[in-house]
Order: structure tokens, then sequence, then C-alpha cells
């Protein structure tokens, strides 16, 4: 198989190491093939592709949908960023807690996230492009943001100064998430 799990976390989420072919030419690995990762217990459909580019200092999340939720395939293709993934499903006992990942175009590990999972990154290089494969559409009427600073949370950001967006500055808050009471 040209996958390996190297971690599984919060009852879903995997971190995926490919087998990398590399000679003095170069190297190539597969990033995806349904067969394999059904092997791997990921079945979903992937329907949609995205790809960002953030610049150093930038956090990014913590994003999810709570109608239509999506799974992500992720990898950088270019940098390095910091995953932190955060379990939002309410009924969860992990609910509230989050694990980190490093993914680089160096050690071109994949993440999936499966839905009930928010979804955050720091870009930690000068440029990080990221791409990703998603279970379900975009859906910006259901679309959420947790504030990445939340207390409840307390994710450690190594970040003095962090370029955020709007709309991540003006997020909600876990406990305000639970109080909506929405099973995903």
């Amino acid at each position: 198989m040209p996958y390996n799990i190297i971690k599984e976390d919060l009852n879903g989420i995997k971190l995926i190491e490919p087998k990398i072919f590399s000679d003095n030419r170069g190297y190539f690995f597969e990033s995806f093939n349904q067969n394999d990762f059904e092997e791997l217990g990921i079945t979903e459909t992937f329907v949609q592709d995205n790809q960002s580019s953030s610049k150093l200092g930038t956090i990014r999340g913590i994003h999810f949908q709570y109608n239509n939720p999506q799974g992500k395939l992720e990898r950088v293709l270019r940098g390095t960023a910091i995953f932190r993934i955060v379990d939002i499903r309410i009924d969860s006992p992990f609910f509230g807690q989050y694990r980190e990942y490093k993914l680089s175009e160096e050690n071109k590990l994949l993440l999936w996230v499966p839905k009930g999972f928010g979804n955050s990154f720091s870009a930690e290089s000068e440029e990080v492009v990221i791409h990703y494969k998603c279970t379900n559409f975009w859906d910006a009427k259901s679309e959420i943001s947790i504030l990445y600073n939340d207390k409840d949370i307390g994710i450690n950001w190594n970040n003095e100064s962090p370029k955020v967006s709007d709309k991540d500055l003006n997020g909600i808050s876990l406990k305000q998430w639970k109080e909506m009471n929405i099973k995903i």
C-alpha cells in the first residue's frame, strides 16, 4: 500500500504518510487514490478541491460547517504549516480538545480531518500553499468560525501578533457553539 497511517487522534483524525519514490531527478507519490484510501477507512467521496496561500504569521480558523459538513484531506504544497484541529462534536467525549500536526512540503504528510472537527492552521514559513479535498461543497450560510484564541480551547499559537481575518476575530466561542446544540 502506498500510504501508512502514522497517527490517529480524537476518534477520526488520521495523519498519513505517502510512499515517496525519489531519485536524482526528483520524486513521485500518489497524493490520493480512492481504492487505497477506502482501505484506510476513508470512504467519503470528494466533491471539491481548494487551494490557499498564506503569509508568515497568518492564522486561519477555527472553521467548519454545521449544515453540509465537510471532511477534508489536507496537504502542504509549499512551506510549513501547523494545523490545530478541534473536536466540535458536542456529544463527543473529546469535545473542545485539539491536536496539532506539522505539515510541510518536505515531509509531504496528508491530514484527514473528518466531519465534526474545526479546522485551523498557522503559517510557519514565508509562504504556505495548502491544497485540500472536501467531501461537501462550501456552504457560506452554515459556516462557523470559532475564536482562534478561545480560552476554553487553549491553543498556544506561539505568535504575539498574528495576521487574522475579521471573520476569525469576530468568531463565536466554543461555549456559544455548544449552546446552539447542533449535532454534526
